[in-house]
């Protein structure tokens, strides 16, 4: 299999193939006819390349379809096995791995790789490392690979390829370094944008063209999908939700200002919060922890909110009735059909949704908020590695 025309940027039936694939990716049925006028490309023309993407290996012949007189045609799909895709979730203390077909379907998901993400050369050759052995190990060549995605928390500008939270060489952009290492195209996002495509194209046909989606972990993020794209923003750092200065608490963020929303909903604010009720005496299945130890990991809270733990599952819907006030004031502004929790946190489950649907019936405007639908994900984790991927087959296709 060839992927030259993955590799042209310029020609003209090079970006008619990329068309076609992009109609597969949106179409189940998709015949000669259709792509034809879909495009505006005349039928000899659209059957040559079709032709070419079948012998490269990246369409199938489905078979006929039935319809109501005349020829049956024959219906084209994406083959599965033409490529694959890494998606890389980066985050505090571990990393995550999804590989999807060149279809987008999810075939392995490899979690919480135990890794110290540190700005220096060694640390990121080692990260790039596992997730090649990872790859491998799952029985995908990494040649197969087409391109890679990898998500990181905080400012990232995918078109420039730069983190600004995460450097390894001043002179070259973070995609830059990972492409040379990885030795595939790669493309580089932030881990909330990652999140909300990845629920946005999980949703397939039913996915609604204004969505929010918001990023719960041990920080607070948001992507946004308006009219069916990623919103960016002028310098690609959209979303940033987390530094909304929407509290008056007093607290210091880890911005440097206070009163972010980022300190009152968030996993760093859960954890404060029970640190602080612990010292005061409060009883709880964690106190012998807390005790033994002198602090308490995030994982832990939110296990014991899963088990029922009363003081937990107090703090957790504290977090949700907070983060219910930013979402009220989105939802006044952006109006969108669907708005999205996902993140760690979402193991609170009815704890956490309840208080946010509550806040938001009781401050947003009814008008507004009448069409607009609030869940917790039906994806969880996997959403921002897959998410990873399915960008990055969007960005070697230049759909």
């Amino acid at each position: 299999m060839t992927n030259s025309f993955l590799n042209d940027t310029t020609g003209k039936n090079a970006q008619i193939k990329r068309d076609i694939i992009r109609l597969c990716i949106s179409h189940n049925d998709s015949s000669i006819s259709f792509f034809s006028k879909t495009l505006g490309i005349s039928v000899p023309t659209i059957t040559k390349l079709i032709s070419d993407l079948i012998s490269d290996g990246f369409l199938l012949d489905e078979g006929k379809i039935g319809t109501s007189g005349g020829r049956r045609p024959s219906i084209y799909g994406l083959n599965p096995d033409a490529g694959y895709f890494v998606g890389i979730d980066i985050a505090r203390h571990h990393f995550h791995v999804a590989i999807t077909d060149f279809r987008g379907e999810l075939l392995h998901y490899i979690e919480d790789k135990e890794f110290v993400l540190e700005s220096n050369s060694k640390s990121f050759r080692e990260i790039c490392r596992m997730v090649k052995d990872c790859v491998v190990a799952e029985g995908i060549p990494w040649i197969k690979v087409l391109s890679a995605g990898v998500s990181l928390s905080g400012r990232v500008n995918p078109e420039q390829g730069y983190s600004l939270s995460y450097f390894v060489n001043d002179d070259l952009p973070l995609k830059d370094l990972f492409q040379r290492e990885l030795n595939v195209p790669v493309s580089v996002e932030n881990d909330s944008r990652a999140l909300t495509y990845g629920e946005y194209m999980s949703l397939g046909n039913s996915a609604d063209k204004d969505m929010i989606a918001i990023n719960l972990s041990w920080g607070l993020g948001m992507g946004m999908i308006l009219d069916g794209q990623l919103y960016y923003g002028k310098s690609g750092y959209s979303g940033e939700i987390g530094h909304f200065p929407l509290l008056d608490n007093d607290i210091m963020c880890r911005c440097g200002k206070v009163g972010c929303l980022e300190t009152g909903a968030s996993g760093s604010a859960l954890h404060r919060m029970i640190i602080e009720k612990l010292k005061e005496g409060r009883r709880s299945s964690l106190s012998k922890l807390y005790k033994e130890n002198g602090d308490i990991e995030l994982s832990e809270i939110l296990q014991a909110v899963q088990d029922g733990d009363v003081l937990a599952i107090e703090c957790i819907g504290k977090i949700g009735e907070t983060l219910g006030r930013g979402i009220s004031g989105i939802i006044n502004i952006f109006n969108p059909g669907l708005v999205i929790i996902g993140g760690r946190l979402i193991v609170g489950k009815d704890h956490l949704i309840l208080p946010i649907r509550t806040a938001v019936n009781r401050l947003s405007m009814e008008r507004v908020s009448a069409d607009t639908k609030i869940r917790l994900s039906s994806i969880g984790r996997r959403a921002i590695a897959i998410g990873d991927c399915l960008l990055s087959r969007k960005k070697l296709l230049g759909i």
